[in-house]
This record gives structure tokens, sequence and C-alpha cells, in this order.
């Protein structure tokens, strides 16, 4: 299964910049497997100078941006998890910037990020490998929009491309 058998019908537009991102022959699993490594890479090369660096006041710092994309694999993960198991239920989305201060992710040290990453990252590909391919194509509804299990975990992967860019753009 790669990114070209997604069909707009299975997300919303809005996440459409995420997911022109993936290269069209990746694949869902050795994608996941492949950004691990990249990530964890690149967070491990940021001078630790950069961590609380913001570029503007109101801007998050690199480690808020980490802290961001572990969250939000793990809100996408409950998504997956819950439409690929055929729930019809209307999942609520959720607003990020309201997770950024009780994260204290700038309290945490770079390893710890690092380790929590991982962590989650590999309990997606524990349960991306459990799905078969119909639960991955069933679409259920979150925020009000379409979202199919496979979507959910697809739009991960160009969220985590999207936020390494910004980085790469505006801390660096």
């Amino acid at each position: 299964m790669t990114i070209t058998d997604l069909k707009e019908t299975e997300y919303n537009a809005y996440y459409g910049k995420y997911l022109n991102l993936i290269p069209r022959e990746t694949s869902l699993i050795e994608g996941f497997k492949n950004d691990l490594i990249t990530t964890l890479e690149f967070f491990q090369s940021i001078p630790s100078d950069k961590l609380n660096f913001k570029y503007a006041k109101d801007k998050w710092s690199v480690k808020e941006v980490f802290q961001h994309l572990i969250d939000t694999e793990r809100v996408f993960q409950y998504r997956c998890f819950r439409i690929a198991r055929h729930d019809s239920t209307s999942l609520s989305g959720f607003d990020e910037n309201n997770y950024t201060k009780p994260s204290q992710a700038s309290n945490k040290s770079i390893e710890a990020l690092l380790e929590e990453f991982k962590t989650v990252r590999q309990s997606f590909m524990v349960l991306l490998n459990s799905l078969g391919e119909n639960d991955l194509k069933f679409v259920g509804e979150a925020n009000g929009s379409p979202l199919s299990a496979r979507a959910a975990a697809f739009i991960i992967l160009g969220h985590t491309f999207w936020h390494i860019n910004v980085i790469k753009e505006r801390y660096l």
C-alpha cells in the first residue's frame, strides 16, 4: 500500500499540504520505518543551544515542535485505531496549541523527547502491522470530515516532513 493508493475522499483537503510532501512511491510501513530513523537523526543533530529557540515571540521552540509531533502522532494513531476497527463514531478534533504548555516540552531533555518519539512511533508501526488492507481503507469521521485509517497514518508522515522543513527554514 503506497501513498498513490490514497483517494482524496479519504481525508479533508487541509491535509493535502502534508500528503503532497510524501514521495509518491512511499509505502506505509517502509515510510514509517525510514521516517523514524531520519526524524531521530534530525533532532539529534540540532545544536543544544537551538533546542529552546523560538523564531518569533508567539511561536513554539524546537523542543515544543518536537513534542507537537509526538502529541499529534498519538492523536492520529488513536484515530487510525478507532477507524480501522470500523468505529463510525465521529472523533473530535483537538487544538494543538492547548497541548503545548502542559506538555512541559521545554523542561524535557532532548534524550527524553527522542525516546518518547521512538516509543510512540514504534507503537504506531506495531498497530499498522496488525491491520488488514480493508481495515486500513475503512473511512470514519474525525473533526467533522471523512478520514480513513490509512490516511490518518500517511498524514503523520507528511506532518513530520512539514515540521522538519519549518525547523530547517526558520530555526536553524
